[in-house]
């Protein structure tokens, strides 16, 4: 094939390549894109972090209840805070000090899902759910919760049986957005999660 000639007779080749208007619709395009994906890539990140913090937080209460029934003993769960959030564990050493030891298995609970002591949504659907009235919420520093050798709760180290439904409410202190968990311990032992938009209403998920 011939190449074409300019008019003073030498061959030109076409040389392929983006021109500047085209460079700059591109660019358009990418970040018209980006301020679309960020959002949802953000919520998505906000919305695991919350899941994580609460299934920690519920596998640590689960640890510490199974620590009662293997030992065949009471064992305290403790919440003790921990810089902007909170570690949460088994006292399994049962100097029921109310603090964890180093040697002691712990999580921590922080960053942007943490332990939260006030602003989540009211608990109405989870007081239906369950037919109570009354919740405990539990955030102060530090707190207890006692299980007994058969894994159910007791008011206190050596105390009598409790009959109060505790939850702990994991959220962001700065931003109710991506919205709340709550882990409900009920008086058995058993636990559940559940989750509500930063307005509510909860519904139950674990």
């Amino acid at each position: 094939m011939a190449k074409s000639a300019n008019r003073s007779g030498t061959p030109r080749t076409a040389i392929a390549g983006f021109s500047i208007v085209e460079m700059v619709i591109s660019i358009c395009v990418m970040l018209v894109l980006s301020a679309i994906a960020i959002p949802t890539l953000m919520r998505s990140l906000r919305a695991y972090q919350l899941n994580d913090a609460a299934t920690r937080f519920a596998s640590m209460l689960k640890f510490t209840r199974f620590e009662a029934v293997r030992q065949n003993t009471q064992v305290n769960f403790v919440m003790q805070a921990s810089g902007t959030g909170y570690l949460v564990g088994a006292d399994s050493n049962h100097n029921a000090n109310g603090l964890l030891d180093p040697t002691e298995r712990q999580e921590l609970i922080a960053g942007f899902a943490t332990v939260i002591p006030s602003g989540a949504p009211a608990p109405t659907a989870i007081l239906t759910a369950l037919n109570t009235s009354t919740l405990t919420p539990v955030s102060a520093s530090p707190s207890t919760i006692t299980f007994d050798a058969r894994g159910a709760i007791r008011t206190s180290y050596g105390g009598g049986v409790s009959s109060n439904i505790y939850v702990f409410y994991i959220g962001s202190m700065i931003d109710p957005d991506p919205g709340f968990r709550a882990v409900v311990l009920l008086p058995s032992g058993s636990m559940q999660i559940w989750s509500a938009p930063g307005s509510g209403p909860w519904q139950k998920v674990g």
